[in-house]
C-alpha cells in the first residue's frame, strides 16, 4: 500500500512492485501483520518532515515468517517467526530488511501481539527512561494515555513505581487506563483536563515528567506545574492534524498555541524539554536492541501486554479504514493490518 501523493486516507493505493532477492545480511519476511501508528497518518498527510521520495509504502513494524535469507546471515532459518522494525515499507505482503532489524518472537506471543509491541513500547521506553530518566516515586502525566504509546507508557511507568496520571477522550478509555492499567487518574482530554489535573495535584504537588504527543495550549501551560528538574518529553503534535488531511492553518495554529521555549526560561526553574523521534536516533540506535529485548521479555512473562484494539485487512480498503479509525481517535491501544491466510 503506497502513498502516491499527500492527502486523505483515500490516497493510499495498492500496487504490485518488484521484490529483490535478499542481499548480504538481509532477510525476506512474508508479512502476516503490520502495525499502524499515528505517525503513518502524518506521513500520508505530508506533515511528517523528512520522508522517502514518493511513492512509498508507510509502516514501521511487521511480524511474519522468514522465507529467504541473504548471504552471511546467522541465527535465522526459513520458517522462523520474526518481528521487525522498519524505516518505512511495512504496509506490504513481503519485505526485505537488514537482519539486525529483526527479532525472534518469544513464546507465547502471537503474530498480532508481537507486531503491536515495537514502535509503541520503544517510544514509551525512550521517552520515560532514556530522555525522561524516570525514577520510582516520580509523578508522570501521559497525554493520550488510551492510545498505542500511551497504554504502553502507563504500564511501564506503573511497573517502575511512578505515580501516573493520564488523559483520554472517552469514558471507556479513561476507565481502562485507571482500572486495567493502574493509573492514579485519567482526565477527559476533550474537557477541562488541565484544571482537573491541577486541582488533583493540589497547591504543592507538581509533575516530574510529561509525555506529550499532542502540543497546543496544554504543552505551554503544563510547564508551569513542573517540579524542579521536571522534564517535558515531546514526541508528536497531533493537535496539528485533527482532521483527515493536511491543513496548514490548523498546523500553524497548533504551533502557535504550543509556544516557543527560550533556553534561559529553563534555567531558573530547573526544567528540561526533550524531543524523541525513533527514526533519527542515528548513533544511539544501538540502544533499541537491548531495550526491545527487555520489553519482549517483560511482555512474554506477563508484566506488560500489548493492548490490541482492532485489526483491518492488509489491503487498500483495510489501510484506508484503519487510517480513518485512527483519525477519529476511536482506538483504545493498537491498530493492526493483517494479511489473509496463504
Amino acid at each position: 500500500m503506497e502513498i502516491p501523493r499527500f492527502g486523505p486516507p483515500e490516497t493510499l493505493v495498492e500496487r504490485e512492485v518488484p521484490l529483490p532477492e535478499p542481499g548480504p545480511g538481509e532477510l525476506h519476511l512474508e508479512v502476516s501483520v503490520s502495525g499502524v501508528n499515528f505517525a503513518d497518518l502524518l506521513q500520508r498527510a505530508g506533515l511528517y518532515g523528512r520522508t522517502p521520495e514518493l511513492p512509498y509504502a508507510p509502516g514501521f513494524e511487521v511480524a511474519g515468517r522468514v522465507v529467504g535469507i541473504g548471504r552471511g546471515v546467522e541465527g535465522w532459518k526459513e520458517g522462523d517467526s520474526a518481528v521487525a522494525l522498519l524505516r518505512h515499507g511495512g504496509y506490504a505482503r513481503d519485505v526485505i530488511l537488514p537482519s539486525a532489524q529483526a527479532f525472534p518472537i518469544p513464546p507465547p506471543l502471537s503474530m498480532k501481539e508481537a507486531a503491536a509491541v515495537p514502535v509503541v513500547f520503544l517510544t514509551a521506553w525512550v521517552c520515560l527512561f532514556e530522555t525522561g530518566h524516570a525514577r520510582p516515586g516520580d509523578t508522570v502525566l501521559i497525554l493520550g494515555a488510551g492510545g498505542g504509546v500511551g497504554t504502553a507508557a502507563v504500564q511501564l511507568a506503573v511497573d517502575r513505581g511512578l505515580k501516573v496520571f493520564g488523559t483520554a477522550g472517552t469514558p471507556e478509555k479513561r476507565s481502562f487506563v485507571v482500572e486495567e492499567l493502574g493509573a492514579e487518574a485519567c482526565f477527559d482530554s476533550r474537557g477541562p483536563w488541565l484544571e482537573e489535573l491541577f486541582r488533583t495535584l493540589g497547591g504543592k504537588g507538581g509533575l516530574d515528567i510529561v509525555l506529550d504527543p499532542v502540543g497546543g495550549r496544554g504543552t505551554r501551560l503544563l510547564r508551569r506545574r513542573l517540579n524542579p528538574l521536571g522534564r517535558v518529553v515531546f514526541y508528536g503534535m497531533s493537535e496539528a492534524m485533527p482532521g483527515k488531511k493536511r491543513s496548514w492553518l490548523k498546523a500553524a495554529l497548533a504551533r502557535f498555541r504550543t509556544g516557543s521555549i527560550h533556553p534561559l526560561s529553563l534555567v531558573a526553574p530547573n526544567h528540561g524539554v526533550f524531543g524523541v523521534h525513533l527514526l533519527y536516533l542515528k548513533e544511539k540506535e544501538e540502544l533499541m536492541a537491548p531495550a526491545l529485548q527487555e520489553i519482549f521479555s517483560g511482555v512474554a512473562d506477563g508484566r506488560w501486554k500489548p493492548i490490541l484494539d482492532r485489526t483491518f485487512p492488509l489491503d487498500q480498503d483495510g489501510a484506508v479504514e484503519a487510517h480513518r479509525y485512527l483519525h477519529e481517535r476511536r482506538n483504545l491501544g493498537k491498530v493492526l493490518l493483517e494479511a489473509p491466510p496463504a
